[in-house]
């Protein structure tokens, strides 16, 4: 039997008690060299993992390959995202996880170069339930791994990184010293999907591997890149952003690429020193680049060797700077997790937070590494500025993300916006298709404890003030979570608690208004605000009392949503 209690501040839930009952086989071969897999079952959890012992002499092997493999009935269909294929899109940085999904297909559809399915995967079998695959305890010492295309029969295996990531750098494999261990596979299974979105085992199985070394503080920032783009990295622009997070009582600003050539160090130290004036610290970019793709952004190779990257975290540190949001990793191998973890921990020693961009899926980083922020690892606001495609399925992702990428791991999607078309002039071009109050509940849905959202100066006189209000108060962190209806690629309505606090939000992906009757026990008899779309698609605010019995009728416009708060 396995027992603990732990507090995490970061994830979905903030005070666990994990209960498993534990199982371990052992083998040997002829040879007299051992191999133990462990299982630990929880409730609608079960999680294994390899434990090689020690060999004779033998204290250092190479793992090549796994044979581990999920075995699905052939009625079962996916919700699962196509693995980006090595050194290819922007200056050859994939792969990013930041591809699309299969939409409830039947098991066995191949992907574009049989690259295979990033973690985690969400499997529908039939009417019988639901089972979401993943893995965690990533660390240093192996490689991240990913699911192979199915077979018609419905098996997936394991399947360790493409060697031609990281430029072609790196083992595929893990090497590791004896005894030693694999990560932990996991699934998570349920009859409905509240297991699924309340899990909180890629965290159970994990322990911090270093303390903190300060107390670090979450919360809400601006960004001037996601809608004002490159020709914002100006001291002007940075300003005005400043000044937006001031007006907004958000704790932060990231100051994002280019930076160092457009203002330079000595004039960022004096914007760091404005932004504090006005009760706001500072993130900055940075490129996480040495050799492995051709991503031109600065700064550059600051953080990819040890020297350079100390060097860099003094002065960070001195001119007080808070945290970094580092872009364009290599991919999977157990070279590039190296790169994160190094990263990660010399970042503690200078009391930075880091946030991972163009990045794998955090694997139990949060409760593993005490200053860890968050990481995209999906396809995330940015695409809604570069593509018409994503604009259109910006509601369809929303409606998946609760029950698989942010089920297992923090998201910093950098989204909430309020301009109606996604750039400077907010006048034409790159029209926003989803309604304001969908945008306030992605707020809710999306879960990161310091989450950039993608508000503008000039939303201050052109949003309705209501929203405004709401984004001032906005949390990050959040008590508990739990499902409340939905289904992956419809609509999803999750509940969230901070402190005494609770916030429902839901967000419909059909192209019809959907009437909905829930359930909402936590705030039967309360009073509360809701936000809405009329009719029209227009957003409205009205005051409410719950009835006793908790009952709530519903009605989520196309492409729009709601927000209950208490």
């Amino acid at each position: 039997m396995v027992e603990k209690s732990y507090t995490q501040e970061k994830i979905k839930q903030s005070a666990v008690r994990y209960e498993a009952n534990r199982l371990v086989c052992a083998f040997e071969d002829a040879r007299q060299r051992g191999l133990k897999i462990v299982f630990q079952v929880s409730n609608n959890n079960v999680a294994f993992r390899y434990e090689l012992p020690q060999w004779g002499e033998r204290r250092a092997c190479v793992v090549e390959r796994e044979a581990t493999g999920f075995k699905f009935p052939e009625f079962t269909t996916t919700f699962l995202s196509p693995m980006m294929g090595a050194m290819g899109g922007f200056a050859r940085s994939s792969p990013s996880y930041e591809s699309g999904y299969t939409n409830d297909e039947p098991v066995g559809k191949p992907t574009y170069g049989n690259l295979g399915y990033v973690f985690p995967g969400l499997f529908r079998i039939g009417d019988k339930g639901w089972a979401l695959i993943s893995e965690t305890g990533v660390t240093s010492q192996y490689c991240a791994s990913h699911l192979s295309d199915g077979t018609k029969e419905g098996l997936y295996r394991v399947e360790y990184p493409d060697l031609k990531q990281n430029n072609g750098f790196g083992s595929s494999g893990a090497q590791i010293f004896l005894p030693g261990v694999t990560p932990w596979r996991t699934i998570t299974v349920g009859s409905g999907l509240g297991p699924i979105v309340e899990t909180t085992i890629p965290f159970d199985l994990v322990e911090p591997l270093y303390e903190a070394s300060q107390e670090y503080r979450y919360g809400r920032g601006t960004w001037s890149w996601i809608v004002w783009q490159d020709q914002s990295m100006n001291s002007e622009d940075q300003v005005k952003y400043i000044d937006l997070a001031a007006e907004m009582g958000f704790e932060y600003i990231l100051i994002d690429a280019l930076w160092d050539s457009n203002i330079g160090y000595e004039k960022m130290e004096e914007l760091i020193t404005y932004a504090r004036s006005k009760g706001v610290d500072v993130f900055l970019w940075y490129n996480s680049n040495g050799g492995f793709n051709d991503a031109p952004q600065g700064p550059r190779n600051r953080m990819n060797t040890s020297i350079a990257r100390k060097a860099e975290m003094k002065w960070l540190k001195k001119a007080g700077v808070k945290g970094l949001k580092v872009d364009f990793f290599g991919g999977d191998k157990q070279e590039t997790l190296r790169l994160y973890e190094d990263i990660l921990s010399d970042a503690n020693d200078y009391g930075l937070m880091i946030i991972f961009h163009g990045c794998t899926l955090p694997r139990g980083w949060e409760r593993m590494y005490p200053n860890y922020a968050g990481s995209e690892a999906v396809l995330a606001s940015e695409m809604l500025i570069f593509s018409q495609d994503v604009r259109e399925k910006e509601a369809f992702y929303a409606t998946l993300h609760p029950f698989i990428r942010n089920s297992v791991g923090a998201m910093e999607f950098g989204g909430v916006f309020m301009n109606k078309f996604l750039n400077r002039g907010n006048s034409r071009g790159q029209k926003r298709l989803t309604t304001d109050v969908f945008q306030i509940a992605t707020g809710i849905l999306f879960q990161n404890p310091v989450q950039m959202f993608a508000l503008t100066p000039n939303n201050l006189t052109d949003t309705p003030v209501f929203l405004i209000d709401f984004m001032k108060n906005i949390p990050t962190t959040w008590n508990e979570t739990l499902y409340i209806d939905g289904y992956p690629g419809k609509f999803s309505v999750i509940a969230r608690r901070q402190g005494e606090q609770w916030y429902i939000a839901g967000v419909n992906a059909l192209e019809e208004p959907l009437e909905l009757d829930l359930n909402l026990p936590m705030v039967a008899g309360e009073k509360v605000t809701v936000y809405s779309d009329n009719s029209d698609r227009e957003p409205l605010v009205t005051s409410e009392k719950i009835k006793n019995n908790g009952k709530v009728p519903i009605t989520l416009q196309p492409g729009g949503g709601f927000v209950i708060k208490q």
